[in-house]
């Protein structure tokens, strides 16, 4: 039973928030919003273990889908970024800023940027593209995901400055259309870099909240050094271009790993 002890343990994370913001908010749905996803990530664990090819593409299906289609468009809650600031600069602690907070501030302590490997609707769809490994090495326009952040956060706080009515509306279909253009410069970006997760990489605004607590993630790869014949491999498959050979925390794009195991799974000497 100790080869399940991390699923378990993340079910049990997630079932511990799950109860207690049920118990706080007096609301059924965080007690179920929180055990599905906390169900889903420990299955996807449990498929991995099991060596099962898609594991970590049956997470995705299963949190993103939801995350997008029931939360998003059914409940019509934007769980986007501009949906974080809306609910902040109404200083509700609901939805997208407990999604946030969990997630992608304090959640990443925990498991760095396993967000983006396995819950991210956007990185769900372009996961699908040809260009699984980068071909040629990162381009230095990250930059970009700073503007975007702050694009975001002007523009809600535009929109409260200026009293808009209605703003509920309109931060539905912010998540509508953000989705749609996210969807759209994501696949164009895979195409013209030859890299599926070049959105995440240079465009996501996201990451600028997960990357400072993605430094001290309690789950890392780790290498055994003296298992380590310096094959390159593990480089070589790795969608996000991290050194996982060093196991310092200031490795090569360290905050940038996002839990795929696929290094692991491809390593010939099983130093992973």
């Amino acid at each position: 039973m100790r080869k399940y002890a991390l699923p378990i343990v993340l079910l049990l994370l997630f079932e511990s928030i799950a109860i207690t913001l049920w118990l706080a908010k007096d609301n059924l749905f965080y007690l179920f919003n929180f055990s599905y996803i906390g169900l889903s990530i420990s299955l996807g664990v449990f498929l991995y273990i099991k060596q099962h090819k898609h594991a970590r593409r049956v997470v995705q299906l299963l949190v993103g889908l939801y995350m997008l289609v029931y939360l998003g468009i059914i409940c019509r809650e934007n769980m986007q970024i501009e949906g974080f600031w809306y609910y902040l600069f109404t200083g509700v602690f609901e939805a997208a800023t407990i999604h946030y907070a969990v997630a992608k501030i304090f959640g990443p302590l925990v498991f760095g940027r396993g967000w983006c490997g396995y819950a991210c609707w956007t990185a769900m769809v372009l996961d699908f593209l040809p260009y699984k490994t980068p071909s040629d090495s990162r381009k230095k326009i990250g930059w970009i995901r700073y503007i975007m952040f702050a694009v975001s956060f002007v523009f809600v706080a535009a929109l409260f400055l200026a009293h808009v009515g209605n703003i509920e509306q309109i931060m539905f279909w912010a998540f509508i259309v953000g989705n749609i253009i996210y969807y759209v410069v994501g696949i164009a970006l895979a195409y013209a870099f030859k890299d599926n997760r070049a959105f995440c990489k240079y465009i996501c605004p996201i990451t600028v909240f997960l990357k400072p607590m993605s430094y001290y993630s309690l789950l890392r790869v780790k290498c055994d050094v003296e298992k380590c014949v310096s094959c390159g491999k593990c480089k070589q498959v790795c969608p996000m271009d991290v050194d996982v050979t060093d196991n310092s925390r200031r490795r090569l794009n360290g905050t940038e790993c996002i839990l795929c195991m696929e290094c692991v799974k491809n390593c010939p000497k099983n130093a992973l």
